[in-house]
């Protein structure tokens, strides 16, 4: 542990000649990076809160995370009414998707700190959790040796682990297995996540198969009206036919752009609405596509009067995404289009759409084959093939409207994995 925070020491001390001025440049980054150093937006202490009450801590890492636990958060909010939930998120966008989809659930809302003593100890005083529950695998050293030292039992709850991050884990044994010790209960989506954790040195009587929450993600009702309503706000025609790519990275664009204008086509009433993982992005995805003559704008320049018929629409804002889905013929998931471990491909799915992705889903590789198994999905090789493939699916309807049934399916039918990870947080609260 000292050398880490040696080490850990060194890296922030020469990253700040670069951190330091984008933090005076961004109002943003600057209030987060005081937040997560523990130097504001601190929760109140038990003695300043009065409550007198227990306090559970859940820690998701950014906005996939946060959108797995908001159920997991409702479930121990109706399990113990007594205590106080407290949430914290890494990233921004987490933060704020948070803060929109757990308004009066929980009672304090934070950054989660840079794993910095004097960071994590600050901020582990001021929330003095009885309980801590951190959704997937964002673990770090000094935070977890701080529960370790005040006994707080830590649950990591939906813990799937990919071979990459196994192999890497396994070469920082010397740091990672006494983070592990640390760990109550393991609560992992599948088998073969638990064979992984115990070849990391877990005892297989700390890990427990509960499932995987994402599928007990709320699926959103949207009936025909809301569906002609989103339309006539994104400005695309009822006749017109939608692909809608989510959470995209770098580089897909690229590949999206050429596979739109080869079914442009074929298809000149076809639409693409572009979600970039990072909204911040949105500028940068417009011009990829304006670049070749394909008329873009984003949601918020169409939003302050663009009225020209576009075909490709980029999305600039968080919460949208869910129930853009719904709008499309197809869905291509982001991420997996470049080897960047793909997002869930759950959101379309649950909607009844038809879910394409690319080669790169190591993240979810386990949904990934229930949904092909099922038949509401396809896996694409070689990302270059994507106009060929989606080229088949629109000119199928009926093959359209089976694999989006068989997607929902799959969703259905893998329910009630946050009943089963909330009693095994309940066995530990209450032993």
């Amino acid at each position: 542990m000292i050398l880490y925070n040696i080490v850990l020491g060194l890296g922030a001390f020469c990253g700040l000649p670069l951190a330091l001025p984008l933090a005076l440049c961004s109002g943003k980054r600057r209030a987060t990076a005081l937040e997560r150093l523990g130097l504001r937006g601190l929760p109140p202490t038990p003695e300043k809160s009065g409550s007198g009450r227990r306090r559970i801590w859940i820690h998701a890492l950014s906005v996939g995370e946060v959108t797995s636990a908001v159920p997991l958060a409702m479930c121990l909010r109706n399990r113990f009414p007594d205590h106080d939930i407290f949430f914290s998120a890494s990233t921004r966008t987490g933060f704020l998707t948070a803060r929109r989809l757990l308004d009066g659930i929980v009672q304090a809302l934070f950054f989660f700190p840079y794993d910095l003593p004097f960071s994590v100890s600050r901020l582990v005083r001021r929330v003095s959790p009885d309980v801590m529950v951190i959704v997937e695998t964002d673990l770090w050293p000094n935070f977890l040796e701080q529960m370790h030292r005040r006994a707080v039992p830590v649950f990591l709850v939906n813990a799937r682990i990919s071979s990459r991050s196994c192999a890497g884990y396994r070469r920082l044994s010397f740091l990672t297995r006494p983070m592990f010790r640390a760990l109550t209960k393991i609560g992992v989506p599948s088998a073969e996540d638990g064979l992984r954790w115990t070849a990391l040195g877990v005892s297989p009587e700390r890990i427990i198969r509960t499932g995987n929450i994402k599928f007990d993600q709320p699926i959103p009702d949207i009936p025909e009206t809301e569906r002609q309503r989103m339309r006539r706000a994104l400005k695309i025609a009822p006749e017109r036919r939608i692909v809608v790519a989510g959470s995209t990275h770098d580089g897909e664009e690229q590949v999206l752009k050429t596979a739109f204008l080869r079914l442009k086509a074929v298809y000149p009433d076809l639409c693409l609405i572009s979600a970039p993982r990072d909204p911040d992005r949105a500028g940068r995805v417009r011009r990829i596509f304006a670049s070749a003559g394909i008329e873009t704008e984003t949601l918020s320049q169409l939003e302050n009067g663009g009225d020209k018929r576009l075909d490709v629409v980029v999305i600039d804002r968080i919460g949208l995404l869910k129930r853009l889905y719904a709008l499309a013929e197809a869905a291509v998931v982001g991420g997996s289009l470049v080897n960047r471990g793909g997002h869930n491909p759950l959101e379309p799915a649950a909607v009844g759409v038809p879910v394409l992705f690319g080669p790169y889903m190591s993240d979810f590789r386990e949904i990934a084959d229930l949904l092909i198994a099922g038949g509401g999905a396809l896996e694409i090789p070689d990302p270059m093939r994507l106009a060929e493939v989606l080229q088949a699916l629109l000119e199928d309807r009926t093959r359209r409207a089976d694999m989006g049934q068989a997607a929902r399916e799959t969703v259905l039918v893998n329910r009630g994995a946050v009943d089963r990870t909330a009693a095994l947080i309940t066995e530990g609260i209450t032993a």
